[in-house]
Formats: structure tokens, C-alpha cells, sequence
């Protein structure tokens, strides 16, 4: 094959992708277009709905077209319409969401309000109370924390030995021991928040009413210790009173006559 030969084919080949390319002509169906535009997002023209009536309406294409459907022109059937199902469908929706959301927000609110009245009621989170870090804690701290030796180190050995026969300590060391399950009870029982203060305060009471009469018992038991020691001198005969002789009466009598009112 000589050169011109292959330059003919070429030339022809050239031809037929030519005739292909312009066979391939857009075809532009504005039925179709106008329909696409009006369900997606233009207006509802009753003007553009393809093929027209014609002159005097005698378009037989538009009655072929529209002859047993004469309503469809005339209904706005797009979904996104004011009344289209897909806007209705959104604002379905948007209601459902508002609903769910209140819902939410009122479950949420019963939650809240439900771990209050637990933390208020529940023993458990009792020592995280403000009142009770910041007053009680400190205050029966030494109901607490009980310790009968520290007790009776701050007596003197007789005392302590008076306290013990009498059967004074052990009654302390009951009473204190009460007192100290009750502030336990108080802490771990399920209780509102109103009745463990006042309860706090009723022991603290208490607390405070036992100490002073620890305090007075033990006076007492000091003061008798003296008041026996004394006896026992005066029975011994070892009491001696330097600073009186027989005058000393005689002026004491002459005194009380000098200053008499009548």
C-alpha cells in the first residue's frame, strides 16, 4: 500500500468520526424540562405545560396530552410546595423533634430533681454536707474519735481511782459509746436532709449534757477526796492552829459588842 492509499483511508476515517460527531445533535424536550423544573423547585406555571392548546385550543397534541387528565395543570403537585407532601413531611418532623426534645427536657428535669432528693435522702453522701464539714464534724469529733485512756489521763491518780471503784467511768464510757452509734445511725440512715441536721443537733445536745456532768461528777469526787483527807487529820489530831491563844476570844467578844447597833 503506497503512501496516497493511506492518506485516502485516513482522509476517510477522519470523514466518518466527523459525520458521528455531528449525528450526535442535543435534543431539547421542553415537556420534559418544564415538568423537572416544576417538581423540584420552580413555580407551578400553568403556562408552561407542553404542548400548548394552540390557537382556539385545537392543538390535537395538547388534547392527546392532557385531554384525560384536564385537573393536573391546575393542582400544585410539587413536593416542597406550601401543602407537598415532603413539606408536610418536614414539618411532621420539625413537630416530632419539638416534642421529643420537650420530653427530653422533662426527663431530664425528673432526673435532676431525683439524684437532689437522693443525695438529700441517701446516707451515703452524707459527709459531703456542707453544714456537716464545716460545724457538726468538728464538734462530735470527740464523740467520734472517743479514747477512755485520754479520758482519765487528765485526772489525778486518786480521782481516777475513786472514778473507777465508783463505777463513774465505766457509765461515761457507756454513755459515750451510745452516743457515738446514734451519730453513725444519724450519718448512714436514709433520711431527709432536715431531720439528720436536727438530729446531729439533738446528740450534740446530748454530747454536751453528758461532758458537764463527767465534769461535775469528777469535782465532786475530787472535793470529797479533800473533805475525807481533812477528816482524817482532825481524827489524828494532826491539824494544828498556830494563830490562836486564849485572848484571841476575848477580843473576838469584846469586837462584837464594840460594833453592835443596839
Amino acid at each position: 500500500m503506497n503512501s496516497k492509499q493511506k492518506k485516502t483511508i485516513v482522509l476517510l476515517i477522519i470523514a466518518g468520526i466527523t459525520q458521528s460527531v455531528y449525528a450526535q445533535l442535543a435534543i431539547e424536550d421542553k415537556a420534559m424540562r418544564y415538568q423537572q423544573e416544576r417538581m423540584v423547585f420552580k413555580q407551578w406555571d400553568r403556562g408552561k405545560f407542553e404542548p400548548g392548546s394552540g390557537w382556539l385550543g385545537i392543538n390535537p397534541y395538547y388534547w392527546l396530552t392532557w385531554g384525560l387528565h384536564p385537573n393536573y395543570p391546575k393542582t400544585d403537585r410539587r413536593p416542597l410546595s406550601a401543602w407537598g407532601p415532603q413539606t408536610q413531611r418536614l414539618g411532621l418532623t420539625g413537630l416530632m423533634n419539638t416534642t421529643s426534645n420537650s420530653y427530653k427536657l422533662e426527663a431530664d428535669t425528673l432526673r435532676n430533681t431525683a439524684l437532689l432528693e437522693i443525695a438529700g435522702f441517701s446516707g451515703l453522701v452524707s459527709a459531703a454536707d456542707p453544714l456537716w464539714i464545716l460545724y457538726y464534724s468538728k464538734e462530735l469529733r470527740a464523740v467520734l474519735e472517743s479514747d477512755p485512756a485520754t479520758v482519765l489521763s487528765a485526772l489525778p491518780a486518786a480521782v481516777r481511782s475513786k472514778v473507777i471503784a465508783e463505777g463513774l467511768y465505766g457509765w461515761y464510757v457507756d454513755q459515750i459509746e451510745l452516743l457515738k452509734e446514734r451519730v453513725n445511725g444519724a450519718r448512714t440512715a436514709n433520711m431527709d436532709r432536715g431531720s439528720r441536721i436536727l438530729a446531729y443537733h439533738r446528740l450534740l445536745q446530748e454530747y454536751r449534757q453528758l461532758e458537764a456532768t463527767w465534769a461535775t461528777r469528777t469535782a465532786n469526787a475530787q472535793r470529797n477526796l479533800k473533805l475525807s483527807a481533812q477528816q482524817q487529820k482532825m481524827k489524828s489530831g494532826q491539824v494544828s492552829i498556830d494563830s490562836w491563844t486564849p485572848g484571841s476570844d476575848v477580843e473576838i467578844a469584846k469586837e462584837v459588842l464594840r460594833t453592835r447597833k443596839y
